[in-house]
């Protein structure tokens, strides 16, 4: 059925082959795909969650496309993708993500896409979302306001203009 080739075997030649001299060291050469090609078709691996262990304690805002876990204490807004606050863990600040679980504790805003207390979860500070879970057992001392998109900060309610307007434009003109 299958056969082996004596084309294939060393020292052997097909007819069709040209001797060595001939042919052009470049063809002989075995070619190695460029970088960009491997990088092109290599799939492109997500970066593991960064996390922050129970004895760290951070004081400062944090930034990242990507996933934090947070198991210490952090004193400032964290912007992250996917937020998970550990059972262990304590947020002094704002809390903003597409994805944001908590199991631990957070004092200030939470903003997210979907934001999800687990029984474990204590949150004492307004919560601002698309998609809200919570579980039986979570302490929760706040307001809840369902958005289409939470992330924004600058998109709430149009504030109405206030009384002193007309006098200060009066004021201006005069």
């Amino acid at each position: 059925m299958f056969s082996k080739s004596k084309i294939n075997e060393p020292g052997a030649k097909s007819p069709e082959s040209k001797p060595a001299s001939a042919v052009p060291a470049s063809a002989m050469a075995p070619t190695a795909p460029a970088q960009s090609d491997f990088r092109a078709s290599a799939p492109k691996a997500k970066p593991p969650a960064s996390i922050l262990s129970s004895d760290l304690h951070v004081t400062g805002n944090m930034k990242t496309t990507g996933d934090i876990q947070v198991e210490g204490i952090v004193e400032g807004d964290i912007r992250a993708h996917l937020l998970t606050i550990g059972e262990s863990a304590t947020i002094k600040g704002e809390v903003t993500a597409d994805d944001v679980v908590i199991n631990g504790r957070i004092v200030g805003r939470v903003r997210g896409l979907k934001v999800r207390l687990t029984a474990t979860a204590r949150v004492e500070g307004d919560i601002i979302h698309k998609t809200i879970a919570i579980e039986s057992g979570a302490h929760f001392e706040g307001s809840v306001q369902r958005q289409d998109d939470p992330l924004n900060p600058g998109r709430t309610a149009a504030k109405k203009p206030t009384a002193a307007a007309p006098a200060a434009v009066a004021k201006a003109e005069g």
